[in-house]
């Protein structure tokens, strides 16, 4: 039980070292960053042009479905990489069931095609 525990010791320091960078960084630019407010600092500021009218437009569900299906292939891309590092170990059975999980990613691929789901009007 103590090795096991132990093992995880390296990962623990490391995640306590990035949150500690984060929460420092924030508190000291804060602490030590210009505070000046004015009218027109204060105003809302978009791409150099001036806000009119409602900033609440709907958005075409074109738009996040475009988003949500790159996030969703570009994840699936992430298992690659262990997979082809571990390429020798795993043998011919890794590489079936890595030509099972890239067949599986085509035909949602030829799916989401089909529906025309990327096309834009």
């Amino acid at each position: 039980m103590q090795t096991s525990l132990s093992s995880y010791f390296p990962i623990l320091m490391q995640m306590l070292l990035a949150v500690g960078f984060v929460v420092g960084t924030i508190i000291v630019s804060g602490k030590l960053g210009p505070k000046r407010s004015s009218a027109s600092k204060d105003k809302n500021f978009e791409c150099g042009i001036e806000s009119q009218g409602n900033a609440r437009i709907p958005f075409s569900v074109k738009y996040f479905l475009v988003a949500i299906l790159f996030v969703l292939f570009d994840v699936e891309v992430i298992f690659l990489y262990p997979w082809a590092i571990n390429f020798k170990e795993l043998g011919m059975e890794g590489m079936v069931k890595m030509v099972l999980f890239m067949a599986l990613l085509l035909v949602g691929f030829f799916y989401i095609i089909k529906k025309k789901a990327l096309e834009w009007e």
